[in-house]
C-alpha cells in the first residue's frame, strides 16, 4: 500500500491513470456498438490513418493531435459512407484505407528525419510521458465523448440493433451512425499517445468480447465492458510502472487474460444451465 501511495506521489502516473481510465472508458463504451454491428476493426484502420496524419503534422512543424483530429474524422466518415455502399465491403475498405495512410505516414517519416521520438511516442505509446497540456485536451476530449455517448445512449441502441426499424420510427440513422463513427476517430486519435497505432483497436475489441461472453443485454454489456476496461487500463499501467515493460503491451496482455476469464466463467455458466 505505501508503494502504491508513493507512486501517486509522481504526477506523471497520477496523469497516466487519469487519461487510461478515460481513454479506456470510451474506447469500451463505443466498442460494443462497433463489434455488434462488426465495424470492430474500423478502430485499427483509423489507428493507422491517425499514424499517417500525425507523421505528416510532424514533417510540416503542425500541432500533431489538431491535424490528426479532422483528417481521422473525415476517413471515419469515408469509410462509413463506404461500407453502406454494396460494391465495396466494409473489411475491404478499412484494410486499403489502413494500408494506404501507413504507407504514407513511413514515408513521410524516412523522408524527412526518420523515426523520431515523437512518432515513436504515437506508435507504440508514451503515456507516461505526457505534458499537463496534452493530459488537459485529452480529459476534455474524453469527457466530451463520453457525454455525447451518454446523451444519445438510446438512439445509438436502436441504430446498433435495428437499423430499418428505426429509420421506420423516425430515428434519423444516418445522424447517429456518423455521431458513432465520429466518437470512434476522436477516441483512436486520444489513444495513439497512451497504446499506440499498433495497439489501440484492443481498447475497442477485447473488453466488449469479454462482457458478451457473459451478458446477453445491451446494457449490461455496456456497463461491463465500461468496467472491466478501466481496471484493466489500471492493472496494465501499474504492472508497466512495476515491471518497467511497455505500458501498452502490458495493458493488452491483461485484457487478454481478463478475455480467457471471462470466456471461461461464459462457458461453465451455459454448462451449468
Amino acid at each position: 500500500m505505501s508503494l502504491l501511495l508513493s507512486m501517486f506521489a509522481y504526477p506523471f502516473i497520477l496523469r497516466a491513470f487519469v487519461v487510461g481510465a478515460l481513454v479506456s472508458l470510451c474506447a469500451a463504451l463505443l466498442g460494443v456498438p462497433l463489434v455488434l454491428k462488426r465495424y470492430s476493426m474500423i478502430g485499427d484502420g483509423l489507428s493507422h490513418v491517425s499514424f499517417g496524419a500525425l507523421a505528416i503534422a510532424l514533417a510540416c512543424g503542425f500541432a500533431p493531435l489538431w491535424f490528426s483530429i479532422p483528417v481521422v474524422m473525415a476517413a471515419a466518415f469515408f469509410l462509413l459512407r463506404i461500407a453502406e455502399s454494396s460494391r465495396v465491403s466494409a473489411d475491404a475498405a478499412i484494410a486499403v484505407l489502413s494500408a494506404s495512410a501507413l504507407a504514407a505516414g513511413v514515408i513521410v517519416t524516412s523522408l524527412t528525419s526518420g523515426m523520431t521520438t515523437d512518432v515513436d511516442s504515437y506508435m507504440f505509446g508514451s503515456i507516461l510521458a505526457m505534458s499537463r497540456d496534452m493530459v488537459a485536451l485529452s480529459v476534455t476530449l474524453a469527457l466530451a465523448v463520453l457525454v455525447l455517448y451518454v446523451v444519445f445512449y438510446h438512439q445509438l441502441f436502436a441504430v446498433t440493433f435495428d437499423e430499418s426499424f428505426s429509420r421506420a420510427t423516425g430515428v434519423r440513422v444516418g445522424l447517429y451512425k456518423t455521431l458513432l463513427a465520429l466518437l470512434t476517430a476522436l477516441t483512436v486519435v486520444l489513444g495513439m499517445r497512451m497504446m499506440g497505432a499498433m495497439l489501440i483497436s484492443s481498447l475497442v475489441i477485447f473488453p466488449a468480447l469479454s462482457a458478451m461472453r457473459v451478458f446477453k443485454s445491451f446494457r449490461s454489456v455496456t456497463i461491463c465492458s465500461g468496467v472491466l476496461s478501466v481496471v484493466c487500463a489500471g492493472l496494465g499501467i501499474l504492472i508497466a510502472v512495476l515491471g518497467g515493460t511497455p505500458v501498452g503491451s502490458t495493458i493488452v496482455a491483461v485484457d487478454i487474460l481478463a478475455f480467457a476469464l471471462f470466456a471461461l466463467a461464459g462457458a461453465l455458466r451455459g454448462r451449468a444451465t
